[in-house]
């Protein structure tokens, strides 16, 4: 859906406002989308997603799997990004993760163990199940360049990652890796 309009998570009954772009009822939470820019359905859609980051319980194992039969020269960060591998996990919840879990986005897939991707596994879901379920939380590092890092107090940095050039936000110190 290319990087235009805006989600928003509401209860299932919650009354919608405007002219919705696309809405998606799920039994507990309705998404609505203004503003879309394209949507490209078929049946064989969700055979070329990887496992929801969000299913209870997750499938770790499948997304572990998943991450270890690409390239291992790819950059974790920009792996995260790949829903053919990982169902689920925007920019966002990709940096959030990675600097929770202490690992840095420019990694290649081969320097960060199995226990490590793990982690970032775990932050992601963690933190995108809570803010479903209504936990308000601010960003550590996401759109915080210049800023102290949370932990340590060195300024955060960006620089665009992958072919899609989505901005990667880290703490070269907490996050030590080649960039």
């Amino acid at each position: 859906m290319r990087m235009k309009g805006r989600w928003r998570v509401l209860p299932r009954n919650a009354e919608i406002f405007g002219v919705p772009w696309l809405v998606l009822r799920g039994e507990q939470h309705v998404g609505v989308l203004s503003g879309g820019s394209v949507l490209e359905l078929d049946r064989g859609v969700a055979g070329r997603v990887g496992p929801d980051i969000l299913a209870q319980p997750p499938d770790f194992d499948a997304m572990l799997r998943n991450l270890r039969a690409i390239e291992q020269t790819r950059e974790v960060g920009d792996a995260l990004l790949d829903q053919r591998l990982i169902g689920g996990i925007g920019n966002v919840w990709k940096v959030e993760s990675l600097w929770a879990a202490e690992v840095s986005p420019w990694r290649p897939l081969a320097d960060v163990g199995d226990d490590e991707l793990r982690a970032v596994l775990h932050e992601a879901h963690g933190l995108m199940k809570g803010r479903l379920d209504g936990i308000r939380g601010r960003a550590r590092v996401y759109r915080r360049k210049g800023r102290p890092c949370p932990r340590c107090g060195l300024p955060i940095r960006s620089w665009p990652q992958g072919d899609s050039a989505r901005m990667a936000y880290w703490c070269p110190q907490c996050q030590p890796g080649p960039r």
